[in-house]
């Protein structure tokens, strides 16, 4: 049954399989990316609901979690060009780089088939189903985080904490155009729930030392703080977000720096047992 399930978690992988996760990887982040591209600036011209780019229902929907289109974007092109390493390593003279890819590969496929579901429902201003998606993928990377957290970092954040970061902050996003948040009672509730990226990112920096999920946390929340205070520059959302944003920062240094010193920075626990067939995968630090 295991040998069935394409998520089931292998020690390695047969040349047969390694060859459907180069293609469907391949195909699959094409579509991502041409679609993610093409709506950036084009508006979709089928369905009977209100349709406009990306960003054009960002401006559409200035509620108290929308994004700043430009700092978004760099982040999105960052972690597509980030994501052909990713691939490179599928097609690796390394055995150990080729295993470890192709363990995060159908995680990586669904991830982008859920990217491209999310865009095309997001634009057609499908937001209830479009946070169906979103809901659907972040558990699905949450998996692949718990399961596969000592992979080579040029792996590990283009696969894993990038997709994931942006996940969960998507998750706020969708989810405040979703229940159209303009009531007070709204704006209170999201300023409150605004801090739970600082305990998200806060998890990974204490838990797993993973600098890569703090910073990209960071990214996100300071493209959260821009479009808060271009939206309600009267406001505590902004000043909220941009606490959180420095926060994060300053902690995620605190984990990453070290490491320049060259002191040992490891993603997994302290004191934590790690499995032998973990402690035989690359680690992060040796990409």
């Amino acid at each position: 049954m295991a040998n069935a399930n394409p998520f089931a978690r292998r020690e390695s992988h047969s040349v047969q399989a390694i060859w459907t996760y180069k293609v469907g990887t391949i195909l699959t982040w094409l579509l991502a990316v041409l679609v993610s591209i093409y709506y950036t600036f084009g508006i979709p011209q089928d369905g009977k609901h209100h349709r406009d780019t990306i960003w054009g229902q960002n401006s559409r929907h200035p509620g108290p979690f929308a994004l700043n289109a430009l700092i978004a974007s760099l982040y999105w092109l960052a972690l597509f060009l980030l994501q052909i390493a990713y691939v490179w390593h599928l097609f690796s003279n390394n055995n150990d780089y080729v295993q470890a890819a192709a363990g995060v590969g159908s995680h990586f496929i669904f991830n982008n088939l859920l990217h491209f579901a999310f865009v095309m429902l997001f634009v057609r201003s499908h937001f209830v189903w479009a946070e169906i998606i979103l809901i659907i993928n972040f558990f699905n990377l949450s998996s692949l985080y718990f399961r596969h957290s000592t992979h080579p970092r040029f792996i590990h954040i283009p696969a894993t904490s990038g997709p994931l970061a942006w996940a969960f902050v998507a998750l706020y996003w969708n989810g405040a155009i979703a229940v159209d948040s303009h009531t007070l009672a709204a704006r209170i509730l999201a300023n409150i729930a605004i801090w739970g990226i600082l305990v998200y990112g806060g998890f990974f920096l204490v838990a797993y030392k993973d600098y890569t999920m703090g910073f990209a946390l960071s990214i996100l929340t300071a493209s959260l703080g821009v479009g808060q205070f271009f939206t309600k520059a009267f406001a505590l959302q902004w000043i909220f977000c941009f606490i959180i944003m420095g926060l994060l920062f300053v902690s995620t240094l605190v984990i990453a720096v070290p490491g320049i010193f060259g002191k040992e920075v490891s993603f997994r626990r302290e004191g934590a047992i790690v499995p032998a067939d973990q402690e035989r995968a690359p680690l992060l630090d040796d990409a």
